[in-house]
Order: C-alpha cells, then structure tokens, then sequence
C-alpha cells in the first residue's frame, strides 16, 4: 500500500502557496512540488504537522474542480 502521509511535513524544503492567498493570511494550503509519486498537501499554520500525499490524478481533477467552480455553492 502507498504512503498516503508524512509524518512531518518540514523535511521537505520549498513548499508554496496559492497566488490567491494575501500576505497577511495565516490559513493557507501549500503544496510542494517535486514528489515522486504524488502531490504532498499541508497546513501552512502546522508546518511540522503531517502533509497529505494526493495521487497526481486526483490532484488533477480537484483542481479542474475548483477551476470550473464545481465545488460553488
């Protein structure tokens, strides 16, 4: 079975933010770029919490999601 976390998210270097997130705001998703096999996901709030490993598919089709406002209410 896949890893499907990491235990503690700040072992990896060079996590970003959505352009969409102000300066000022403390309650961000990141995501890092560079992972073998999936797409690591973190609270920005918690960098040496856990981070989610979202299949690259997955990811894929949850930002077309957002995109085509799938999720609006």
């Amino acid at each position: 079975m896949p890893e499907r976390h990491i235990r503690d998210a700040a072992t990896l270097r060079g996590w970003r933010k959505s352009t969409y997130s102000g300066a000022e705001s403390g309650s961000c998703v990141e995501i890092y770029d560079g992972h073998p096999t999936a797409v690591p996901v973190r609270d920005s709030k918690n960098p040496h919490g856990p981070a989610l490993l979202i299949p690259a598919d997955g990811w894929t089709a949850f930002i077309a999601g957002v995109k085509g406002e799938a999720f609006a209410s």
